[in-house]
């Protein structure tokens, strides 16, 4: 299957909507990295609809709060079986609660 044939106009569309998507993920990430929203608003703003929140990246989020670098993250990850590339909005009843006690 072959990807479909944009003209310019909808080309130039699409990028403004992907722009427009990460500033929308970077000022939420800054806000998580601020500690104005915590864990818990990220899951409410997924269930609520928010396609930013649901696809955010499970590492992304937790690389975004305060005092979590890199390794941490991964073993946080490994220990509770997340893959790296799994989205907010794919996680599963445990591993939601799992990482609601990190906010807590």
């Amino acid at each position: 299957m072959s990807l479909p044939t944009l003209t310019d106009e909808q080309r130039r569309e699409a990028m403004k909507k992907a722009v427009a998507a990460r500033q929308e993920r970077a000022e939420l990430l800054k806000s998580i990295k601020a500690g104005k929203t915590t864990i818990k608003d990220v899951f409410e703003m997924a269930d609520s609809g928010s396609k930013i929140a649901k696809r955010m990246k499970v590492y992304q989020l937790l690389q975004a709060l305060p005092n979590w670098g890199k390794a941490k993250t991964s073993k946080w990850m490994d220990d509770n079986c997340i893959k790296g590339m799994k989205r907010i909005g794919g996680l599963g009843k445990n591993q939601r609660e799992n990482l609601l006690k990190i906010g807590e």
